[in-house]
């Protein structure tokens, strides 16, 4: 009988790597720092309906993927049904040979469904019953603790309510993992888009509690702050931004004030101005992170809805962004080095989408420790058009040969579906493999002891040590 896709040493091409992952990443919980899982669903503890839901909807990857495989979007965000939805994937999946998403299918129909058959047109059938049938006893939080999660961060608007949040935090239920929300104001940046921004606006002045509005660049800040605090006493303490490039123009408060103003009475920022007013709100960012003791993730490099018709169509966030090739070290250095210089610079973890810049930042993140914590500049793990092998791999070596890889944080989700956890487990499958390659080639010591401490760091107590959030028992008390 042949050996299915998936199976114990899959992705281990030696014994070193296999030494290393059975016997120190395997078992180790997963701190999911960065995601964009619903807390709503997470408070209500959803069931899903069937595979389809759960497993298409909302995902992006799988829906560039079919549009490629000249599915129609009636079959993909449109309104066919959902077995038919399953279907086309189904048929798709074989054509996805060499993308990550054959791997991450097969290991996620086997992880949560028991499932070893290679999903295509013909075993479709078999497999969306025998998934649903166990779907039909599982509900949200079965899928997390089932994926012994120990942390979730999702990504929050300064203007979100946080109920769930605090829903999670009131009933927990069976839950083992801490759930935090992680404060994102990258709408607090858009003046190039008045619509938007004031009707942004208005909503943040009802959540901030601002009765009147918010009328001044003064209120946008006290509202902000207020926000900040809000997360902040929820337990947040990471925030996020996705960002072109980092924004450091020289700005101060009246002219900020004064682009602020102009957006508020409908008249879009030109770029040269929304670089400026950004890059007053990201050093303020800055200094509150600081203030509190948080982490502050700056995501770099996305170049974002591509394809205007569709966009207009169907939505943002549905699989028509894509790499940008937007210059990145000497506006990174000059945020970076302005907050330093009155030593406010927060805990922060730079993530590149372009492969381009990874010595760009392996090399800038040297530039920022200074002696306060291990790693307290980071190089974040590959992300988004990263996330997969190679380009986990080039993250891990160029921060290997630039920095300190023992001291990484490790791996992020950065997903939307409650069955993406295999990502972590597919993430350190190939960090073994990396480091027991070395140890079979005698680039590295043969002493597991060491190398596999190592594993064991970035898979988890690295996380763990490094953010500082409270965790169910059974994880902070994990050596």
């Amino acid at each position: 009988m042949a050996k299915p896709l998936i199976h114990d040493d899959f992705l281990l091409g030696t014994k070193q790597a296999r030494e290393l992952y059975h016997g120190y990443a395997k078992d180790e919980p997963i701190y999911d720092y960065h995601c964009h899982l619903p807390p709503d669903l997470i408070a209500k503890n959803h069931q899903f309906a069937d595979l389809s839901e759960l497993w298409l909807g909302g995902d992006h990857y799988k829906w560039r993927a079919m549009r490629t495989n000249g599915v129609k979007e009636e079959f993909v965000t449109g309104g066919a049904s959902p077995r038919d939805k399953f279907q086309a994937w189904a048929e798709t999946v074989p054509h996805t040979l060499r993308n990550p998403l054959y791997h991450w299918s097969a290991l996620e129909l086997k992880r949560y469904f028991g499932v070893d058959d290679l999903l295509d047109g013909k075993s479709a059938e078999k497999i969306w019953k025998k998934a649903n049938a166990k779907l039909a006893k599982l509900r949200v939080h079965d899928l997390i603790n089932n994926s012994k999660v120990a942390v979730v961060c999702t990504t929050d608007d300064p203007a979100d309510s946080l109920e769930h949040h605090q829903a999670i935090r009131a009933n927990p239920g069976k839950l083992k993992a801490r759930v935090y929300p992680a404060f994102r104001p990258d709408k607090a940046l858009a003046v190039g888009n008045p619509a938007g921004f004031n009707a942004w606006i208005d909503r943040l002045a009802t959540t901030a509690g601002y009765a009147t509005g918010i009328k001044t660049f003064d209120d946008l800040l006290g509202a902000l702050k207020k926000r900040h605090d809000d997360f902040h006493a929820i337990g947040a303490r990471v925030s996020d931004h996705g960002l072109e490039s980092a924004l450091s123009e020289p700005c101060t408060h009246a002219q900020a004030r004064m682009v602020f103003d102009a957006a508020r009475r409908g008249r879009a920022a030109n770029p040269e101005e929304a670089a400026r007013y950004g890059s007053y709100l990201m050093l303020e960012f800055g200094r509150w992170d600081a203030a509190r003791g948080w982490t502050k993730q700056l995501h770099l490099g996305a170049l974002r809805n591509n394809n205007a018709r569709l966009l207009t169509k169907i939505g943002p966030d549905t699989g028509f962004d894509s790499i940008g090739d937007f210059p990145q070290a000497v506006a990174l250095s000059r945020y970076l080095n302005t907050l330093d210089s009155t030593d406010q610079l927060p805990r922060t973890i730079l993530y590149n989408n372009n492969p381009n810049d990874n010595y760009v930042l392996g090399t800038m993140i040297g530039n920022f420790q200074d002696g306060s914590i291990p790693g307290k500049v980071q190089f974040g793990s590959g992300w988004w058009f990263l996330d997969q092998k190679e380009g986990m791999e080039w993250q891990m070596n160029a921060l290997s040969n630039l920095g300190l890889l023992s001291r990484f944080v490790g791996m992020i989700t950065d997903s939307r579906s409650f069955v993406s956890y295999p990502r972590h487990e597919y993430f350190r499958r190939t960090l073994c493999n990396l480091l027991g390659t070395d140890m079979a080639r005698g680039e590295i010591p043969s002493d597991f002891k060491l190398v596999g401490g190592m594993v064991r760091n970035i898979s988890f107590a690295n996380a763990r040590d490094y953010f500082g959030l409270d965790l169910a028992p059974e994880f902070a008390k994990r050596k």
